[in-house]
């Protein structure tokens, strides 16, 4: 297979101009987004939807967000991923599959129709996961395209998938929010470093190989800045794969906690890593014969 998007080939970084659609449907489809929030989506490749789901819906998620907590203290389940300089819990990966309740919760009509209308075909979850920075301790996620790391570790072929992400404590100023690049969707940065075998074992507790240089990533925000969706718990944050984002560490007393949904096509199904490696575990990234769609 051609590939589109090469990355960490390269001794110098390469901007590249997105060569995918950000939309996949005909603006005349209807939907659930409206079509002032479909534009606002393409061109900067995020939406913010405030109080998405109702105080009920979030205590509920609250409830299960605690059980998976207590339950990932105690095990040494390779699908819990610890802070890189302690034991603190930092992902819980694919709880779409082993947790009945977020199992429901990312087949939820709501949400499913929304990526149907974004990505123009069925969909299945590529990945799942809930993201946790405890107050005072949680660690920063450098600023990555979701995009490189799925094409080259894991054989995503084009960028045809969407992010979800659930806020289950409000997300305020000082807890790290996400950050996003808006309009950096458009363009794909081509990272330097080879990847190391098994690299997800390191970058999944901090990030060093697969992120932007200095000077792609300024370039990038001086166009657009940095947006910094905070809100609620209970509001959703879409936003588009290839999208450059990041969030700072947590000093503040305020946890902050996202369950995270990645919905890919059904007609951009995973192929062999771009990096000649081995594809990494399907808790990660659901493989071919295992995907189902939603």
């Amino acid at each position: 297979m051609i590939d589109y998007y090469p990355s960490r080939v390269e001794n110098h970084p390469i901007i590249y101009a997105r060569k995918d659609p950000v939309i996949y449907s005909p603006a005349s489809q209807p939907g659930p987004l409206t079509s002032q929030q479909m534009k606002f989506f393409e061109e900067n490749g995020y939406l913010f939807l405030e109080q998405f789901f109702s105080e009920d819906e979030v205590f509920v998620m609250s409830s299960e967000l605690t059980k998976v907590l207590e339950e990932g203290k105690t095990v040494t389940d390779k699908r819990v991923i610890h802070e890189p300089d302690s034991d603190e819990v930092r992902s819980v990966f694919a709880v779409h599959e082993h947790e009945e309740f977020f199992q429901s919760l990312s087949n939820d009509h709501r949400l499913v129709d929304i990526h149907k209308q974004l990505l123009g075909s069925d969909v299945y979850i590529h990945q799942s996961r809930i993201n946790l920075k405890s107050g005072f301790n949680g660690k920063e996620f450098y600023w990555h395209s979701d995009f490189e790391t799925w094409h080259v570790e894991d054989g995503m072929p084009r960028m045809r998938a969407v992010s979800c992400s659930i806020t289950l404590t409000e997300n305020n100023p000082y807890n790290g929010p996400l950050m996003l690049v808006p309009g950096s969707h458009k363009y794909f940065v081509s990272c330097i470093g080879e990847t190391p075998e098994a690299n997800y074992e390191k970058s999944l507790r901090k990030q060093e190989i697969g992120v932007p240089d200095h000077e792609s990533l300024a370039k990038l925000v001086e166009q657009n800045g940095i947006a910094a969706p905070t809100g609620p718990a209970g509001s959703v944050i879409l936003f588009d794969c290839n999208i450059l984002h990041g969030s700072n560490s947590n000093i503040s007393p305020y946890p902050r906690s996202n369950v995270f949904f990645v919905y890919n096509s059904v007609e951009n199904r995973l192929v062999d890593p771009f990096s000649g490696q081995k594809p990494r575990p399907s808790y990660i990234a659901s493989r071919q014969k295992t995907a189902e769609k939603v």
